[in-house]
């Protein structure tokens, strides 16, 4: 059974800094393009960062800059790095995993981030 399991939310004030981490189990970690995604309240699912098999990263024009995101092919993790947060950040941060052979997608429950200005 596939899971994709966020952690490292929490409270923070502007300025501050988290590290959100993701863990998969069950899929073949090593072949997935993996993604961050974040959905405020009363908005839709916004795209923040993504890497790919080869740690080629990219990343949304709001959060260019000021996070940084990595894979652990070791431990089968993702992680996002979120510096100079600011209030517009609070939002639900979603982890995804695209499976580059079956082009299935996993997406995990998600994290609660509050940046408090």
């Amino acid at each position: 059974q596939v899971q994709l399991l966020e952690s490292g939310g929490g409270l923070v004030q502007a300025g501050g800094s988290l590290s959100l981490s993701c863990v998969d189990s069950g899929t073949s970690f090593s072949r997935n393009v993996l993604d961050w995604y974040r959905q405020a309240p009363e908005k839709q699912y916004e795209w923040v960062a993504g890497i790919t098999t080869t740690n080629g990263a990219l990343y949304a024009n709001s959060v260019q800059g000021r996070f940084t995101i990595s894979r652990d092919n070791a431990k089968n993790t993702v992680y996002l790095q979120m510096n100079s947060l600011k209030p517009e950040d609070t939002a639900v941060y979603y982890c995804r995993a695209l499976d580059g052979a079956t082009q299935k997608d996993y997406w995990g429950q998600g994290t609660q981030v509050t940046v408090s200005s």
